[in-house]
């Protein structure tokens, strides 16, 4: 029988009620038998993550100041699942042990005892074995993930083990030390687990039906992406996608495993299935696959007389770059003139010392320093074969008057980035929305 590993988010646990609706899920597919659970998320808007909580309580016994009240609130939300699950389940022993340790441990273990806790609740629940992360997910001392060492031990530890609850965010380093990944390491657990096992799939479960086109906050309703390829994601995360943790997704696209983002609330959809690069088709139901935009950049612009026929030009610009540590996003450029699209915090407060080595390195006739631009990516693996994207793409920018400040198309085809100036971002993604996925769905 082949193996599904299915992730779920804070939300998604964020009492006994989200637990039970997991839980359905669960035995509602019997392929699916490895569970990678967050600590407990927000109930509703104003309530405090679990893992907050830790971090309060581990900042209080670290200052040698009284954590009694904050560490009951937690006690007291854990009995809260554990009662409405209708469980006779103690977690004593280990509240116990957690405050215990608390002020000696370090803050990565306060924090990892959320997904801990958790998972000991869910492991009960489900009759699955429970798998401690700091078994088998190993760090060295500097607090990196070791991935073959990992990749060994999960291994091991999983043979012959049938059904599974292993709590993500955490492990353990190479001298014993709980080390955990940066926020949204769940994901990352949940993809180690699933390339371990060759899972036929690794269903990550949240509070979303998959990944969607646009950005709600900017456009409203935006229909959800059904199906995206590895590479297509990676170009939209550039510009701000935060569908995964960026880690979560080498483990399984290395060996081609496929990852599906479910809503937990609405089991019936189907969400958005994340394939590899090879195993897309060349078309898709739409153009464009997604739109995503990011603020924040600056636009140095110089032009120079016969700079097509000075040698080593673009390699010393550059090099002033490098050797202020600047990085260099995009790079259009002329016969005789060049743009460098640059991150606004990395230049701010060296402006005119950054000018000053361009002047001096290469000599320009014209030099300034654009601020206030935004990136733009229109992003699609149907754009190889659909002619005219490019230039409906402008089309829908003139159509409302919205300046195009530089453009860029990757070699691959995949993706065309334009950059406008900040305060016309917003309504640039709607006019390209509304020309390649609204006029699809009348």
């Amino acid at each position: 029988m082949s193996v599904k590993v299915v992730k779920f988010g804070g939300s998604s646990l964020a009492d006994a009620n989200q637990i039970k609706k997991a839980a359905e899920i669960i035995k509602a597919d019997p392929e699916r038998r490895f569970v990678v659970p967050s600590a407990p998320g927000k109930r509703f808007p104003e309530d405090v993550k679990v893992t907050d909580m830790l971090y309060t309580c581990y900042e209080k016994a670290s200052l040698r100041q009284n954590f009694d009240k904050d560490f009951e609130k937690i006690k007291q939300r854990y009995q809260e699942i554990i009662s409405g699950l209708g469980m006779q389940f103690s977690l004593e022993k280990e509240f116990a042990e957690i405050q215990e340790q608390l002020a000696t441990s370090g803050r990565e273990y306060a924090a990892s005892r959320g997904e801990f806790l958790n998972g000991k609740i869910i492991a009960e629940y489900l009759g699955f074995t429970f798998i401690d992360a700091a078994e088998v997910i190993v760090f060295d001392d500097e607090g990196m993930m070791l991935r073959k060492e990992t990749r060994a031990k999960l291994r091991e530890r999983l043979k012959g083990i049938h059904a599974a609850v292993i709590p993500g965010f955490y492990g353990k380093s190479l001298s014993g030390v709980v080390r955990t990944f940066s926020r949204g390491g769940s994901d990352v657990t949940g993809s180690l687990v699933a390339r371990a096992l060759h899972a036929s799939v690794y269903e990550n479960w949240t509070d979303v039906s998959g990944v969607l086109v646009a950005d709600p906050r900017v456009v409203e309703n935006p229909v959800v992406i059904p199906v995206i390829t590895y590479k297509e994601l990676r170009e939209l995360s550039y510009m701000g996608f935060s569908v995964l943790h960026e880690d979560a997704i080498f483990p399984v696209r290395t060996v081609g495993i496929p990852i599906n983002i479910r809503n937990t609330n609405k089991p019936e959809d189907a969400g958005t299935l994340i394939i590899a690069d090879n195993d897309a088709e060349e078309t898709s139901l739409r153009t464009i696959t997604g739109i995503a935009g990011k603020k924040g950049f600056y636009a140095i612009n110089m032009e120079k007389a016969m700079m097509n026929s000075e040698v080593g030009f673009v390699r010393d610009v550059l090099n002033v770059f490098a050797d202020m540590g600047i990085l260099v996003e995009h790079m259009p450029s002329g016969i005789d003139t060049l743009s460098i699209i640059a991150d606004a915090e990395a230049i701010r407060g060296k402006e005119e010392q950054l000018l000053s080595a361009l002047r001096k390195a290469v000599n320009p006739d014209v030099l300034e320093l654009e601020p206030d631009i935004a990136l733009l990516a229109v992003v699609g693996r149907g754009m190889r074969k659909t002619r005219g994207t490019a230039a409906r793409i402008f089309a829908s920018l003139a159509h409302a008057r919205i300046n195009v400040k530089m453009i860029d198309q990757g070699s691959s085809e995949l993706n065309v980035i334009v950059g406008v100036n900040g305060h016309d971002l917003h309504q640039a993604i709607r006019c390209i929305y509304d020309a390649f996925v609204s006029s699809t769905l009348v």
